[in-house]
């Protein structure tokens, strides 16, 4: 059995398990460097205005992503820093919550909807999403629980810095202050506060954001995938089930 963080290792199961932690493809076509002509030319066609920095939260809208809470966090940012906030959404075909977490969240949004303020865009296209990434001045992913959160290593390989909830695979990925930041899913004011201070500071926006390439360059890129996968092999064919 494959599991992606030790905090599923089960004691009682008869078989082996392994840890592996899930990887990206960079010459996938929401991860490959697609260049700053091609950025901007995503970013038009999707009617994202680019006078005001950009806060990005790349997920399904559903309760466990917070999209509400996200709003919040916008809403006590708002008041220091004049910006927007993209919802790059989907919603998954087996969810049937799915419409109805869409119109709550966009009701709450309204008045900043009406301001193109608050931007609902549909990422059902991988180049928009890698676009999206890469343009954003700050990626948020406010969960309350999460797997793995593969949203968020295509945005650390993209050198934009992350501000994340401490649940899940996402403490995995970010150690706190060195390649993103990490808060408590509930704590509003300090992601606010967290994301006030990347917009403010370009100089450790940039800095997070190397960061965070260099450890997804690390850790989570197909290749060391590939080569987890070998040795898992190796070692079951060789009888070490371990």
């Amino acid at each position: 059995m494959v599991v992606s963080s030790e905090k599923y290792f089960k004691q009682d199961l008869p078989v082996g398990q392994r840890l592996m932690y899930p990887a990206i493809n960079p010459l996938s076509a929401k991860n490959r460097d697609i260049g700053e002509k091609a950025v901007l030319e995503q970013i038009k066609k999707a009617g994202i205005p680019s006078d005001k920095p950009i806060i990005t939260q790349v997920s399904r809208l559903d309760p466990w992503k917070d999209p509400e809470g996200v709003i919040d966090v916008y809403k006590r940012v708002k008041e220091k820093v004049d910006c927007r906030l993209v919802f790059c959404y989907n919603v998954a075909s087996d969810d049937p919550e799915g419409l109805q977490v869409y119109n709550r969240v966009y009701r709450k949004a309204n008045r900043y909807v009406s301001k193109k303020d608050i931007l609902f865009i549909v990422g059902n296209y991988e180049l928009l999403v890698n676009a999206i990434q890469k343009f954003s001045d700050v990626i948020i992913q406010k969960s309350t629980r999460e797997g793995f959160c593969l949203s968020v290593t295509e945005a650390l390989w993209k050198g934009t810095p992350v501000v994340a909830s401490n649940v899940g695979g996402l403490p995995i990925q970010i150690q706190d202050g060195l390649n993103g930041f990490l808060l408590e899913p509930n704590d509003i004011d300090g992601f606010a506060e967290r994301i006030i201070h990347l917009l403010k500071n370009p100089r450790d926006r940039e800095r997070l954001g190397q960061k965070g390439r260099e450890t997804v360059r690390e850790k989570f890129l197909i290749t060391r995938l590939l080569s987890d996968y070998l040795d898992m092999l190796n070692s079951i064919m060789s009888g070490a089930y371990d």
